[in-house]
């Protein structure tokens, strides 16, 4: 049976992700920072569909807790077909009141993290066949908007590491991006800031988990020529100007 890694595995779209992964035949090693009971009903599960399913966690914005992850990861799963990058934060904050603290917090996660764990997991995707690496980017990282340049700015990194490793790294991986647009509001966003967004939506929606989650697997399941893409999940919104 394949096995897929998914970080941030316990809320949102990464829950959507492991739940897809699983309906589609893969066992899951599931990590989560804080998350563990939506990570336990995602393992549970995936049991009933008859997949083996662990929870493991870490806080991958700490060195030592990437690095104990990946070591745990490579013991137990010597072959590795999918490692989805989804774990991250997401912060609204003017320019100027950006520190290094938290610069360097939305870096690590966001971009460090999935740079270093794909890093320390490449001899276990490589000892699968047709090996995938999905990271879960934005449209914003491509397209500005006030109060977060240094989430925008982790986003954009995580993009063009897509690229560079989907070159490095071909044949033996397939390296993309999923970068959806308006899926799952923050919960900070009010009436007014969610009607504002879907205004600019030409599907005059937003979007859902699954919707991400399906284009993850037709990349896992159906795409193996496909590498080095960012597909935006957005209703349209990233065509128009």
């Amino acid at each position: 049976m394949p096995t897929a890694v998914v970080t941030g595995a316990g809320i949102r779209l990464g829950k959507a992700i492991s739940l897809a992964l699983a309906e589609a035949g893969y066992d899951l090693a599931l990590h989560v920072h804080q998350s563990t009971e939506g990570a336990d009903e995602v393992a549970r599960k995936a049991r009933a569909l008859g997949r083996t399913a662990t929870v493991y966690r870490a806080d991958l914005g700490s060195p030592r807790g990437l690095e104990s992850l990946a070591s745990t990861l490579r013991e137990a799963h010597p072959a590795i077909d999918v490692l989805v990058n989804n774990a991250g934060i997401f912060e609204r904050l003017a320019f100027e009141d950006i520190t290094r603290e938290r610069y360097h917090r939305m870096m690590g996660i966001n971009l460090e993290a999935p740079f270093f764990l794909t890093q320390a997991l490449l001899p276990a995707l490589r000892a699968a066949p047709g090996s995938l690496v999905v990271n879960l980017t934005d449209i914003a990282a491509e397209r500005a908007e006030s109060h977060y340049a240094h989430y925008t700015a982790s986003k954009a990194g995580l993009i063009m590491l897509t690229r560079a490793l989907a070159v490095e790294l071909a044949p033996q991986v397939r390296v993309n991006a999923v970068s959806p647009g308006t899926v799952i509001f923050p919960e900070h966003f009010d009436e007014a800031a969610r009607q504002a967004h879907l205004a600019r939506v030409p599907f005059g929606r937003e979007g859902t988990p699954e919707d991400v989650a399906r284009v993850v697997v037709f990349l896992a399941r159906e795409a193996p020529y496909i590498s080095g893409q960012v597909i935006a999940v957005d209703g349209a919104r990233s065509a128009q100007l």
